[in-house]
């Protein structure tokens, strides 16, 4: 026997398997021959909520328990599914449930399409991507890469089809309590209509937002509040200075995965992003080695700066909190944001996202003159994609090149 295990195994029999904490609301415990504890508490609606504190040591693992308690009663406050699951574990038990209808008799001749939709062209473009985070650009992108596997722009009857199938999956992600109750999702149009491109930022905006962000992320009530104002001001600024996609690119994001690119004696920023159209390095801004600096200051790293992180590789989530939390989502607390800094709607009228940076980033990119076949691969979408929405723009942007 190691001394590992036999330390284990005497520790295991001297100390508690579970404990009550938070007045008795969540219990700690751990399994019969587990290391780890677990967590466990009743949500609002009478269900269970158990998860891994992923930690064997009793302190940790109770300091975890209570964070994990309050992200997910944050969670339940914005009316978010505590529970998520990628769009593709769901299309595969819609699948299950029409197999289970044909072989009773009850299915339908469009099953058949259904399936060959999902198997060939939704899950493999949406597979990956957690059904909460499908976003109308995400629906955009989609449509662009269609054609591209097509061939041709398809026609109505199979535009209809594919968002039949399309919304089979997001209403049984509502059925199974996997997208809240104030959580929407866009809707995979049978007609084909464009969507409207998000509201971008204005230069002068973008300097308002800038200018606020250092004093906004000092302020907050609530503990979770002081905590996530200095990470969202630094998730904001690298959307803005890289244009990735914001969660499903953006939050995966490590350490590891930022690396110096030289050119000559000159280096910039390079990231490794894996996105819809597959992995991509892209080029930073120098805008974001500051706020990578003081993210680090923030978290506390041993390693103290951006080189010696980029040195050691190392292995840890670049949007987490100080303790090495990942947050669900960000979504909550950037709209706090533009409501704090006046900047929730556009000149238009319309609400901003978090997409708007990524949308800002393309606007100010070709107005710099990047041309559309590099932003596209920077971006990781297609050129179809960059034409469809800022082919109007660009003649604009360029008047005096043009004139």
């Amino acid at each position: 026997m190691s001394n590992l295990n036999f330390l284990f195994e005497q520790q295991a029999q001297f100390a508690p398997n579970q404990a009550k904490i938070l007045d008795g609301q969540v219990s700690v415990f751990r399994r019969p021959g587990s290391r780890n504890w677990q967590c466990r508490f009743k949500l609002p609606t009478g269900q269970w909520h158990a998860a891994s504190t992923g930690s064997d040591i009793f302190d940790q693992a109770r300091q975890q328990a209570i964070a994990i308690h309050a992200l997910v009663q944050a969670r339940i406050e914005q009316g978010l599914a505590v529970q998520s699951r990628t769009f593709g574990q769901i299309a595969y038990e819609e699948l299950d449930v029409m197999d289970q209808k044909v072989s009773s008799g009850e299915g339908k001749k469009t099953y058949a399409d259904y399936t060959f939709a999902l198997k060939k062209y939704l899950i493999p473009f949406f597979g990956k991507t957690e059904v909460s985070q499908i976003t109308a650009e995400l629906i955009r992108d989609f449509e662009a890469w269609r054609v591209s596997q097509m061939g041709l722009v398809p026609k109505a009857s199979t535009k209809r089809n594919h968002a039949s199938a399309y919304n089979r999956v997001i209403n049984l992600a509502r059925q199974k309590g996997y997208l809240g109750q104030g959580q929407s999702v866009p809707i995979l149009d049978a007609t084909g209509d464009r969507g409207e491109a998000r509201p971008a930022f204005t230069r002068e905006d973008i300097n308002q937002l800038l200018a606020y962000m250092p004093t906004w992320e000092q302020k907050g009530r609530l503990a979770i509040e002081r905590l996530s104002h200095p990470l969202c001001r630094a998730y904001v600024e690298f959307l803005l200075y890289t244009g990735i996609r914001h969660g499903t690119e953006a939050i995966p994001l490590r350490w590891r995965h930022i690396q110096w690119h030289w050119i000559a004696d000159k280096r910039y920023l390079r990231i490794w992003v894996s996105g819809k159209t597959g992995p991509r390095y892209l080029i930073a801004k120098n805008a974001v080695i500051e706020t990578l600096e003081r993210l680090i200051r923030w978290q506390a790293l041993e390693q103290g700066t951006l080189d010696t992180v980029i040195e050691a590789k190392l292995d840890r989530m670049v949007f987490c909190f100080p303790n090495g939390h990942t947050p669900y989502r960000m979504e909550g607390v950037f709209r706090k944001l533009m409501r704090d800094s006046g900047l929730a709607k556009d000149g238009a009228g319309k609400t901003r996202t978090l997409y708007s940076l990524r949308h800002t980033y393309a606007t100010f990119a070709l107005a710099e003159g990047v041309d559309i076949h590099t932003l596209a691969r920077q971006m990781g979408t297609s050129v179809a994609m960059i034409e469809r929405h800022y082919s109007k723009m660009t003649p604009m942007m360029s008047a005096e090149k043009l004139a």
